[in-house]
């Protein structure tokens, strides 16, 4: 395989179904992923409320996973009151840091959080008792010089998955952000009007810390659509909004952290303000880098990258769909106008990565902004088969685009192929990507 054609990049390995689109059950669609902090383990969530842990294998030299679990975390549900199907679809997974030989891991639907508490457990059985010797039944003792006492034996170790807390009803709208404080004792949880503050520990009782509901709901002019803990500093948090900001906060402030400390926002071109303008301009997700300097942000179009000391303006701004703005009337007819692509750095804050449609993915060099594109697409498993090379593009081609980037401008693009999903390994160069109902490992040497 040819690394230059992919930027040192490889199809490692795909988990799931590997049958056509059409034949896809919806409640196989993964709709979320995530390392934990050691990037040993790999979770995944799907529409249909379960979750799958997947273990690295250690028996092989590059880094492939093994499916370690899989529970059901959310069942479907239906609000009475508001005459409104709750679905069990996982919307976010997030690990708490491992203290013990046990797994901590935070799950969410729309409406209840859980705390899973995953691990290992053994069997055992009666192997020896006054009835049986473990090969033959006995008589049955007559005296009680013959009686004896029962023996255990262990008979396998299974994987156990249970809910140790279940934070539920402190949400009036769809949960749509958890994130876990560096603290590893409290969490908040975010839905379109407020974020609330949580004690891991305490299930009955949350803090509302950020509340944008206006008194009149025919007020209502921005939502809130990501939010996340800063990585170092346990007081600070930020949220962004559909009106194209991100605000910053700081707990010890005030308890109602509606007053942020800071605001990013980038003035609009009024020349380029069009009917979609407020739509393609809203903020999908939002991500700390590792050490807390930046701020990394993805709207419909673009990528931009934020120094949390300068708010005037992004340090750094990728355009990703740019052969797009001659299609938004389109995009607004199917509704793909509103997918939400998620946003992640590498482990090293030296990249960003995020998605786009036909099942393409890009990865940018923050620096020096070259990229690879690369698709999660039956052809990459295909390649690894025949040894051939990853579709793919020269990393900083001099020639401008070519490969799979000439390709994703292409008029066959298919919008219903779509990678909202994505997550970095905390340490290494291996990258997991959610394509529909697959789960795609790519590597970089």
């Amino acid at each position: 395989m040819d690394p230059d054609s992919s930027g040192g990049w490889r199809f490692a390995q795909c988990f799931g179904d590997k049958g056509e689109v059409e034949d896809i059950t919806e409640a196989d669609v993964i709709s979320t992923v995530e390392f934990d902090s050691t990037g040993n383990y790999l979770a995944t969530g799907d529409k249909g409320g379960r979750v799958v842990l997947f273990e690295r294998n250690e028996q092989k030299k590059s880094c492939e996973y093994k499916f370690y679990t899989e529970f059901q975390s959310h069942e479907p549900e239906f609000d009475y009151l508001k005459s409104l199907e709750i679905e069990e679809k996982i919307n976010k997974i997030k690990w708490c840091k491992r203290q013990n030989a046990a797994h901590f891991l935070l799950s969410t639907n729309d409406k209840t959080i859980k705390l899973w508490k995953v691990f290992e457990k053994s069997l055992r059985v009666v192997s020896e008792s006054n009835h049986w010797d473990g090969q033959r039944s006995l008589p049955t003792p007559l005296s009680r010089l013959h009686l004896r006492l029962p023996k255990m034996t262990q008979q396998d170790n299974i994987i156990a998955a249970v809910p140790r807390k279940v934070y539920a009803n402190a949400h009036a709208y769809h949960i749509h952000s958890i994130s876990v404080n560096s603290d590893q004792e409290t969490y908040i949880s975010a839905d379109d009007l407020r974020v609330n503050l949580w004690n891991l520990n305490i299930s009955d009782q949350s803090f509302n810390i950020v509340d944008i509901k206006p008194v009149n709901m025919e007020e209502l002019t921005e939502v809130i659509t990501s939010s996340e803990f800063h990585p170092i500093h346990c007081n600070l948090f930020m949220y962004s909004s559909s009106k194209s900001n991100i605000k910053l906060a700081d707990m010890r402030d005030a308890a109602l952290c509606d007053r942020h400390a800071k605001s990013f926002e980038e003035e609009e071109d009024p020349t380029n303000r069009s009917f979609f303008s407020e739509i393609i301009s809203s903020i999908s997700d939002v991500k700390f880098s590792h050490d807390g300097r930046y701020i990394l942000s993805r709207d419909y179009l673009s990528l931009k990258i934020w120094d949390i000391n300068m708010d005037s303006r992004p340090v750094k701004t990728i355009p990703i769909h740019d052969h797009l703005r001659g299609k938004l009337c389109d995009l607004y007819e199917n509704d793909c106008i509103f997918d939400k692509f998620e946003c992640t750095w590498s482990g090293t804050d030296s990249h960003v990565l995020t998605g786009s449609y036909h099942n393409y993915f890009r990865i940018f060099d923050v620096d020096s902004l070259n990229d690879v594109v690369l698709q999660a697409d039956k052809s990459a498993f295909k390649a690894k088969k025949i040894g051939g090379p990853l579709p793919g593009n020269k990393l900083g081609a001099k020639n401008g685009a070519r490969g799979l980037r000439d390709a994703m401008q292409m008029e066959t693009l298919d919008f219903n192929k779509k990678i909202l999903h994505a997550s970095w390994h905390p340490r290494e160069s291996t990258i997991a990507i959610a394509a529909t109902n697959n789960l795609f490992l790519y590597s970089a040497a």
